[in-house]
């Protein structure tokens, strides 16, 4: 498989947008847009103001194709997000009106203060690309990436997100605060407008999908597949987690690998990329043991300590 010169262009200006976007988030925005290339959703969780928003704006602006966003709260209702069917009088039957989850690009902003079975209503669409409703099924437009926001469970008015849907977010980011020479710069070069506004779109919605199949095509060779295997299975085996990283956790590690390897314009994965991704992809899916956790151990060091003891291979079939 070749790289093509015209996809990676294309990856470089959406990157050189955000980058616009939020100053001195190089290395997050990177890997958001490896979860895109990779087909999957991402949770960003952070205190609120430092722009998680603004980078799914531009990112959507840069992409093109149905953009919607959904201010969670606690009145939002599970039609309010998948749609309603209404009875038509003079047709004498229900017709089904789409709610904002029939996008390409979904915003789900603070989705923690939504409730639980608010939040469960994204489950379908996440995983199998349509919601049903009444009874009937209705597909969502491909590609469908959902990416939402979260302020830290410990705020008041927030619901901790269900294990089973936090398995399905490919990736957990955090962008924290800039730094303070990128700070001055935001307070400095402030004219009322933020950079999201003057984004400019740099592909169509379509490219996205013949991205993610080039990335898809990536090489990985067996012994790097044996040890992603072994990192996902080691969180499974390490003796202070209570519930470790999923089967689909492995093949979600494997697709963004693969996807990393596409945006450094390499046709093969290697045990660097496995590293780099591992802990934004398995953290949030380990459920850690009541005394671990009373002890001070984060998911994130379990994840560090899995990644010391499994052993890397050296030699690669290319």
């Amino acid at each position: 498989m070749d790289i093509q010169m015209a996809d990676m262009q294309l990856c470089s200006s959406i990157l050189s947008n955000l980058d616009g976007c939020i100053l001195g988030k190089h290395e997050e925005i990177e890997r958001l847009l490896i979860a895109v290339i990779a087909g999957g959703h991402v949770l960003l969780e952070d205190v609120p103001g430092t722009g998680k928003t603004q980078l799914v704006k531009a990112l959507a602006k840069s992409i093109g194709g149905q953009f919607r966003r959904i201010q969670c709260n606690p009145d939002l209702l599970p039609t309010d997000i998948t749609g309603v069917s209404i009875y038509h009088p003079k047709q004498e039957r229900f017709i089904f009106r789409p709610g904002p989850i029939m996008a390409n690009i979904l915003l789900a902003d603070e989705i923690n203060r939504a409730t639980t079975k608010t939040q469960s209503a994204l489950l379908e669409a996440m995983e199998e690309g349509h919601v049903t409703v009444d009874g009937d099924s209705f597909e969502l437009p491909q590609p469908f990436i959902l990416l939402a926001t979260q302020n830290p469970i410990e705020f008041e008015g927030t619901y901790t997100l269900p294990e089973a849907q936090l398995d399905r977010f490919m990736m957990k980011l955090s962008l924290g605060y800039p730094s303070e020479e990128d700070e001055h710069r935001m307070v400095t070069g402030n004219d009322g407008n933020h950079p999201s506004e003057r984004i400019q779109r740099v592909m169509e919605i379509g490219d996205i999908t013949l991205i993610q199949q080039q990335a898809l095509a990536v090489h990985m060779d067996d012994a790097v597949g044996k040890y992603l295997v072994s990192l996902v299975r080691g969180t499974r085996e390490h003796n202070q987690v209570r519930l470790g990283a999923s089967p689909r956790a492995a093949i979600a590690l494997s697709r963004a690998s693969k996807a990393r390897a596409f945006l450094n314009q390499r046709r093969y994965v290697t045990p660097d990329d496995v590293k780099a991704l591992a802990p934004y992809v398995l953290s949030h899916r380990l459920l850690l043991r009541t005394e671990a956790r009373m002890n001070g151990l984060s998911s994130e060091e379990v994840v560090e300590q899995v990644l010391q003891s499994t052993k890397v291979p050296i030699r690669l079939e290319r």
